[in-house]
C-alpha cells in the first residue's frame, strides 16, 4: 500500500492525464488497491463510474485468464509453487480441489473474494484444463462481484472524505481515508478466506459422514439379504 501511495505521488501529473489507462492496468496487474483507488477517484468526479466499473471488470477478468494460463502451462507444479510461496497448505489446496470437482462454478466465483485463494483457484482451473467456456462465465461473474464491492467501498470513503475536506483541508487526511478503505477491503478478504476454508472443512466432514452412513446402510442391506 505504501508503494502505491508513493507511486501516485511521484507520477501524479501523468496519472491525471491517463486515469482510465492507469486504473485499467492496475486492475489487471495489481488488483485490490487499484480497484479501491478507482472508486475513491470516481467519488471526486475525475472519472465516470459508469465507464470505470465495466473497465475494471474487464481488467480483473483478464487477470483471471492470466492465472488460468499459468496453471495451463505449468500444471500441478505451478499450483504447488504458488501454495508454498503464499503458505497455503496442501490440506487446504486438497480441500479446494475436492470441492471444485463437485461445485466448480461456486469455487471460482467465491474464490474471487478471498485473499490468496483466488490465484490458487485460477491456477487450479488451468492445471485441470477446466472447460474454458465455463471458466469464462464464472470468472466474469466473480470479477464483476468483487469489482463492484471494492469500488463501492472506495467510493464511499471518497464521499466521506469530501464531506470532511470542506471543513479540514489536508493531504494527510486524503491518504488516511484511502488507506482506511484499502485496509477494510484487505480485512474483508482475509475474513472471507477464513470463512471459505471453514466452509470447505464442514463440507468435507459432511461428505465423510455421508459416506460412512451409506456404507453402514449397505452393510445392513447385505446382512439382511443373507
Amino acid at each position: 500500500m505504501e508503494n502505491l501511495l508513493l507511486f501516485i505521488q511521484n507520477h501524479a501529473p501523468y496519472l491525471l492525464n491517463h486515469k482510465y489507462l492507469f486504473l485499467f492496468l492496475g486492475g489487471m496487474i495489481e488488483g485490490m488497491n487499484s480497484l479501491v483507488l478507482g472508486g475513491f477517484i470516481a467519488s471526486t468526479g475525475q472519472v465516470k463510474l459508469q465507464f470505470l466499473l465495466p473497465l475494471l471488470v474487464v481488467a480483473h477478468t483478464i487477470n483471471g485468464y492470466g492465472w488460468y494460463l499459468v496453471g495451463y502451462l505449468g500444471g500441478a507444479k505451478a499450483l504447488d509453487k504458488w501454495g508454498h510461496k503464499n503458505k497455503i497448505s496442501h490440506q487446504v489446496i486438497n480441500k479446494i480441489q475436492d470441492y471444485f470437482k463437485r461445485y466448480s462454478g461456486r469455487t471460482i466465483m467465491f474464490a474471487k473474494f478471498t485473499f490468496s485463494l483466488e490465484i490458487a483457484t485460477m491456477i487450479l482451473c488451468g492445471s485441470l484444463n477446466y472447460n474454458l467456456k465455463k471458466f469464462s462465465k464464472y470468472n466474469f461473474y466473480g470479477s464483476a462481484g468483487w469489482v463492484a464491492m471494492t469500488v463501492f467501498i472506495g467510493y464511499f470513503f471518497g464521499q466521506s472524505f469530501k464531506l470532511i475536506f470542506t471543513v479540514l483541508k489536508s493531504f494527510t487526511l486524503l491518504v488516511l481515508f484511502l488507506a482506511a478503505a484499502i485496509i477494510i477491503v484487505y480485512i474483508l478478504k482475509i475474513l472471507l478466506k477464513k470463512y471459505f476454508i471453514g466452509y470447505l472443512t464442514i463440507q468435507e466432514k459432511i461428505k465423510e459422514w455421508t459416506e460412512k452412513i451409506r456404507d453402514c446402510f449397505d452393510d445392513l442391506m447385505k446382512n439382511g439379504v443373507k
